[in-house]
């Protein structure tokens, strides 16, 4: 069978390399982009199952990703679940609204992540009450 592929798009390396490390040892592909414009082109090219987004970053934030996502009809049924540095309700509703199935504020608990991750690929199912959905 084939492992699930994963997108881990954030421009960080330490935060990239440790996202690769606890996916790859639950058993997931994951390659990176380091900002907007890549994670289109690494979008296209390998038809991720799923897409882990930072919203902050270089060339085209989170935000422009998702909506350039949403445009193109083979993209935009890729699961997205942002991680980021802020906060507020309020930008979590924003992510939410632009298309992500979750947000995780900076750090995100691994274990929470890798759940998220496995009901977003559709491998387990998942409580919303526990993610606030």
């Amino acid at each position: 069978m084939d492992r699930k592929k994963i997108l881990i798009v954030e421009d960080n390396a330490d935060e990239r390399l440790a996202l690769h490390v606890r996916l790859k040892a639950v058993g997931y592909e994951t390659f990176f982009a380091i900002d907007g414009l890549t994670s289109i082109v690494e979008a296209k090219k390998h038809r991720p199952d799923l897409i882990i987004l930072d919203i902050r970053m270089p060339a085209g934030d989170g935000f422009v990703v998702m909506e350039r996502l949403k445009k193109n009809p083979e993209l935009a049924v890729i699961p997205i679940i942002v991680i980021s540095v802020r906060d507020s309700a309020n930008f979590k509703q924003r992510a939410l609204d632009a298309g992500a199935k979750m947000f995780f504020q900076k750090p995100a608990d691994n274990d929470e992540l890798v759940t998220a991750v496995r009901h977003w690929l559709g491998e387990l199912p998942i409580e919303p009450a526990v993610y606030n959905l």
